[in-house]
């Protein structure tokens, strides 16, 4: 192909590389230009052009485009007629999409003038949606490479997996104190999770959490479904505990336990009567996309997931929002029908006794009040609405915290002490919240990143009534309440805050540890504000 600068004499049958705008003449760029294109060029004063001549053995950029589309498109795949030297691939029905990197990366490699771009492998995928593009770079590569890029692919590059399992069990596993509201959201949100594939659940089984009941239920029931799903009362932590127990003792396999996806670590994986079982991480009992999802679509349309399968997920595989792409805030975004509700509440309203005449929350620390600082943390975190209670100077607080996303309630008997914030805040957290995560107005070093650690460690274990973080094993702020534990706010007095709910919490509080100083860093003295402005 020639391409370049061509003089208006030389330019018919060229292929025109730029548009052409000149007076009222409007030539698009890939006109192929006739005598009748040239002659209005010309009368519109126009001497050259810059366009493209095919040569002998070069193929047209539409034709390279729609043979390369063709090769790659395997089942369930259409190829859809080419324009300006790209073909579209789309699926024609609903499924899981299957890609072949190799073939891919081959073709790619072949030259720069040949491009195939694909969603993510393993991706759902719905009838009509557009899967790759084949884009040919230049208005025409030679009929050599075409054949070089038809020798690397040996088969085709990607294909839809027809989803195939149509009947699932669902098998609970209950402790005492376990409610059954828990599994009743559980089964909704997986009822949820199937509807786009066609499959549903056709057994609901509750059993004790214990190995030898849970093995007689799997044996009765897995040869009868095409999966079976079972959500423990407590999470998997070794492959001796009850669920992978139970699938051995039925006479299943254990195929693999854990997978590197976060949520979704404590996934197992297993078979009974040549079907396959999954023992489901706590987090599978969100709605929120975790590693749960990966296996579970591959499965619904019969692709065979391995351990080795599962071994390649780490990479992607951190799923939560600390990395993920940027998100509006939660208080901006439409709840799920089913999503678990998580609220959070900053307490504001303290008279700060012990800085003297200076309201600490609104010192000024980099730039903006300390308050600040708290409650933009609170809403980087994305995991729900902010609610922040006023007290103390209420106006002026207010005013510190101008155009966020937030909600104030304001506490007239905040003079009484932390107990009183608490449950004034509680009291106006949305009855649907099913958790609260409470944080201290003078916490300005709490990262977004412990917030929603703490959403996340609620995901992974529903059965939780509190969770705390610890550093160096002291237990620091924020905590995590469930609405379990808000008739306890009738006990609390003066300035006790959340450490007696914690105590309610017994022997289901959660501590997960973290690696930053700043949740045991409450800004009380003169001298801590100091150390906090010169950090």
């Amino acid at each position: 192909m020639k391409f370049g600068a061509t003089p208006l004499g030389e330019a018919e049958g060229a292929i025109l590389a730029h548009a052409v705008k000149q007076g009222g003449l409007v030539l698009k760029k890939g006109t192929v230009l006739t005598c009748q294109h040239v002659d209005a060029m010309a009368a519109a004063g126009v001497i050259s052009v810059v366009a493209a001549r095919l040569e002998p053995g070069d193929v047209g950029e539409d034709a390279a485009a729609h043979e390369l589309a063709q090769i790659v498109a395997g089942p369930g795949v259409r190829v859809e007629a080419p324009f300006t030297g790209r073909s579209n691939l789309f699926a024609e029905h609903d499924g899981i999409l299957v890609v072949e990197p190799r073939i891919i990366d081959a073709m790619n490699g072949v030259d720069e003038a040949i491009t195939l771009a694909t969603l993510e492998a393993y991706k759902p995928v719905v009838a009509g949606e557009m899967l790759a593009t084949v884009k040919i770079i230049p208005f025409s590569v030679p009929q050599d490479m075409v054949r070089a890029a038809r020798a690397v692919a040996s088969g085709p590059a990607l294909r839809v997996a027809p989803y195939v399992a149509r009947t699932v069990a669902m098998i609970s596993t209950v402790l005492p104190g376990l409610k059954p509201s828990v599994i009743d959201k559980t089964l909704r949100v997986m009822a949820d999770r199937l509807a786009p594939s066609g499959a549903r659940i056709v057994l609901d089984e509750r059993v004790p959490h214990d190995a030898q009941a849970l093995a007689e239920v799997l044996g009765r029931v897995a040869s009868r479904v095409d999966l079976t799903i079972v959500f423990g009362a407590s999470a998997i932590t070794d492959r001796n505990d009850v669920i992978p127990a139970a699938i051995m003792q039925a006479g299943g396999e254990v195929e693999h336990f854990g997978m590197p996806v976060d949520p979704g670590n404590l996934l197992l994986i297993g078979t009974l009567a040549q079907r396959p079982v999954l023992g489901a991480p706590g987090c599978a009992r969100s709605p929120r996309l975790n590693g749960f999802d990966w296996v579970l679509q591959r499965l619904l349309a019969g692709l065979p997931v391995q351990r080795a399968d599962i071994q390649r997920l780490g990479v992607g595989g951190l799923l939560m929002e600390i990395v993920s792409r940027p998100q509006p805030r939660a208080s901006e975004i439409a709840p799920s029908k089913h999503a678990p509700a998580i609220a959070v509440l900053v307490l504001a309203a303290g008279r700060s006794t012990r800085m003297g005449a200076e309201n600490k929350l609104l010192a000024e620390v980099g730039g903006k009040p300390l308050v600040r600082h708290t409650v933009e943390a609170a809403l980087d975190a994305r995991v729900g609405p902010v609610t922040v209670v006023l007290g103390h100077q209420a106006e002026a607080v207010e005013a510190a915290l101008a155009n966020l996303p937030v909600t104030f309630v304001t506490n007239p008997a905040f003079a009484g002490g932390l107990s009183t914030s608490l449950r004034a805040g509680l009291a106006a957290i949305a009855p649907n919240a099913e958790a609260v995560i409470v944080a201290l107005g003078d916490m300005p070093r709490v990262p977004p990143q412990v917030v929603q650690r703490l959403a996340a460690a609620y995901a992974e274990q529903p059965d939780a009534l509190a969770v705390v973080p610890t550093v160096l094993g002291e237990r620091g702020n924020p905590v995590l309440l469930t609405q379990a534990l808000l008739p306890a706010l009738d006990a609390l007095t003066g300035d006790i805050g959340a450490r007696r709910l914690l105590e309610a919490a017994g022997d289901r509080l959660v501590e997960i540890a973290v690696d930053d100083p700043g949740i045991r860093n409450d800004i009380d003295t003169p001298d801590a504000l100091a150390r906090l402005r010169g950090q």
